[in-house]
């Protein structure tokens, strides 16, 4: 079943989303089902109990223990849902972390008010060198000017990052001020973005287009326009766009 369509989500465009919209389909027919069967029993305690069927109280009540033990088994039948169903279906969407066999891209996405800036390496595949005291509105990632390693790295200032088709991506979280929130609805993943912290996670694009990115914590009287965007291309254009980017230069523009 399409559960994306089914449930009125985002358009599903990763290769892990597909197990966790499985998860979030399951758990709303679950959720549809003890409606279902809490309704039928509310019901039936209104006809049973009601003055009409009862009209003189019965202060002794039920003198069997055939709650305590329908207790128990809504207790074990819960403990089945959670260890037999809802962990392995998790465990199953996110199993798999990229290694460097998968040959991942990896991206450093800062927040701050009210954007989203990525830092990706040059060429030279090295990351510059990152100070607190270098970090500024215009250098948020810290990178050090005098630094030859950072001199090819590409970074994405308050502008849409690229990335390739069919690849693993893995983006490193931060914030340089306050508490954000990276939510990537089409890839289905969503990270605080927590100031002194980096925080990776993953995906891999399977449809080409643009994605909005979203701030989902409110972080300040612009959080509603706190967006940004990825651009998933083929990766012939990404190559060209990394190449342009990388020899502009990176750490080398800062001031």
């Amino acid at each position: 079943m399409n559960w994306s369509k089914f449930l009125g989500m985002p358009d599903l465009a990763s290769e892990h989303g597909q197990a966790l919209d499985e998860l979030t389909g399951y758990v709303h027919l679950l959720m549809l089902v003890l409606f279902i069967g809490w309704l039928g029993y509310f019901i039936m305690v209104l006809l049973k109990f009601n003055k009409g069927a009862n009209p003189k109280a019965d202060y002794v009540g039920v003198k069997s223990h055939l709650s305590t033990y329908l207790e128990i088994g809504v207790a074990v039948v819960e403990g089945i849902l959670l260890v037999g169903f809802a962990i392995p279906l998790w465990a199953k969407a996110v199993d798999h972390f990229p290694t460097a066999q998968d040959n991942p891209i990896e991206i450093q996405i800062m927040a701050q008010q009210f954007a989203w800036n990525a830092h990706y390496t040059g060429v030279d595949g090295k990351w510059g060198k990152q100070e607190i005291q270098h970090a500024a509105a215009t250098n948020p990632f810290g990178l050090d000017p005098n630094d030859a390693n950072g001199k090819d790295d590409v970074t994405c200032l308050k502008e849409e990052f690229l990335i390739p088709l069919n690849r693993h991506v893995i983006c490193k979280i931060s914030s340089m001020d306050v508490i954000h929130c990276f939510k990537l609805p089409a890839m289905r993943v969503t990270q605080d973005a927590i100031p002194g912290l980096s925080v990776p996670i993953h995906f891999k694009p399977t449809v080409a287009g643009t994605y909005e990115i979203y701030c989902a914590q409110l972080c300040g009287n612009l959080h509603s326009g706190m967006k940004g965007s990825f651009k998933v291309v083929p990766q012939a254009e990404y190559d060209t766009w990394y190449t342009a980017k990388s020899k502009a230069g990176g750490a080398g523009g800062f001031e």
